[in-house]
């Protein structure tokens, strides 16, 4: 996508109410669809995300022999005859999360090779523990031309102690070990919601997994799966974004279906700032209207702790915040690429190292700017919808990665967002 169809426009200044549904999670669908190639049949995801990162998977399922197809929310993944092993760059190039890839083509076909993984650039996201517990399963894996080819008959059980947690690499070694021989324990796992929907999944086909969600996760090795059918989860980090969005507006919203559970460490920081929320009947209301607290310090982590991807999202807020508040981002030492642009539009953000310094309440004003990645992107949309003015926001390909429909969604509860083929 290039130039004028790369672009959105937003109205800011509207106040925000109504309802909004959220979508399905791009963290869950995308390692589930890459377990559906442990199964010789049809699975299906239901109410998958229709998102850029969930075709470029499909895609690359395609790629290797499988036939996909949508049913409206419902995608079906028939792998009979996905007996290709190689993902060319032209797919990994595009998409980090493509490499675990890696675990499920070995499992299924004793060897596996694919391009070196791309994606968002925020900052080094090295693939050193995928490698770590593939070897440890028994791969053979040699590294060359950018090119990452792993070999193993039959991966066996092991012991995998990771040195330090990492999504990606958990479900490497869950995908790796479940058709593997015996048993393999992966001890200081991560604990994200995404590993327990995998696992379920997972359970769902036949595979026997204990301990998902605690840092030590037990997985017996099965002969085969059995076809897979889950209902894909609602995304925590969209369900965070818009919660931002009723913040930054000072608006009262009500989620439909949000991620139960999953959202704590969030909504503390949230409460912080003076927002407030209630459950009732399943949805949860949101109230943005007294959002007007500094955060002293706000430090990402790994689950449970704050979600990194919601970490632009909520410095766009307490730009509008009067007083002081610090960011300490712990996990990716390059995502501050919103902060720049969200100070065109007249945010006080200081970024030394891995710190952001926010002398908040400076009122925002329309202006061009643009999105270098995901969530940094849905954060010019945030600062955008409580401008003065219309803002242009450029890259808006990188926010449809991982947002199915925020123009739409935002525009149902009273925004003004336009596509430039509107």
């Amino acid at each position: 996508m290039n130039g004028l169809d790369d672009r959105i426009y937003i109205e800011g200044g509207h106040q925000l109410k109504g309802s909004i549904r959220i979508q399905g999670s791009k963290n869950a669908a995308l390692p589930m669809m890459a377990a559906s190639l442990l199964h010789r049949g049809v699975s299906v995801l239901k109410g998958c995300p229709r998102i850029a990162d969930v075709f470029c998977m499909e895609e690359i399922l395609q790629n290797l022999g499988a036939v996909t197809w949508w049913e409206n929310q419902d995608l079906y993944m028939d792998c009979e005859n996905a007996d290709k092993w190689s993902v060319p760059f032209l797919f990994t190039g595009k998409m980090r999360s493509s490499v675990i890839l890696l675990g499920a083509l070995l499992a299924r076909n004793g060897k596996g090779s694919l391009g070196y993984p791309g994606g968002c650039v925020i900052g080094k996201r090295p693939i050193d523990l995928h490698l770590l517990v593939l070897r440890k399963l028994g791969a053979v894996i040699t590294e060359e031309a950018g090119l990452l080819m792993a070999e193993c008959p039959r991966l066996q059980g092991t012991v995998v102690s990771f040195p330090k947690r990492s999504v990606g690499a958990t479900q490497q070694g869950i995908l790796g070990a479940v058709l593997a021989e015996g048993k393999t324990v992966l001890e200081n796992c991560a604990r994200e919601p995404e590993i327990q929907w995998l696992c379920r999944y997972l359970r769902s086909m036949g595979a026997k997994i204990e301990g998902d969600g605690t840092d030590r996760i037990c997985i017996y090795g099965v002969e085969r799966l059995k076809a897979g059918s889950m209902q894909v989860p609602p995304d925590r980090i969209v369900a965070g974004t818009y919660i931002c969005a009723a913040a930054i507006t000072r608006s009262q919203i009500t989620l439909e279906n949000p991620p139960e559970g999953e959202l704590e460490a969030f909504l503390e920081v949230y409460r912080k700032m003076g927002g407030q929320y209630k459950g009732n009947s399943g949805k949860l209301l949101v109230n943005g209207e007294h959002v007007q607290k500094p955060v002293e310090l706000l430090e990402t982590a790994v689950y449970p702790g704050f979600p990194t991807d919601l970490q632009s999202p909520v410095m766009a807020v307490l730009a509008t915040v009067k007083g002081r508040s610090c960011i300490r981002e712990n996990v990716f030492e390059d995502r501050y690429k919103a902060a720049q642009q969200l100070v065109k539009m007249g945010a006080d953000i200081r970024v030394q190292g891995k710190e952001a310094v926010i002398h908040g309440g400076k009122e925002f004003h329309g202006a061009i700017v643009t999105a270098w990645e995901l969530r940094g992107g849905a954060a010019l949309i945030l600062g955008a919808l409580c401008a003065k003015g219309v803002t242009v926001l450029e890259g808006y390909s990188y926010v449809q990665r991982g947002y199915e429909h925020i123009c739409q969604d935002l525009n149902t509860l009273g925004a003004a967002v336009k596509r430039m083929q509107e």
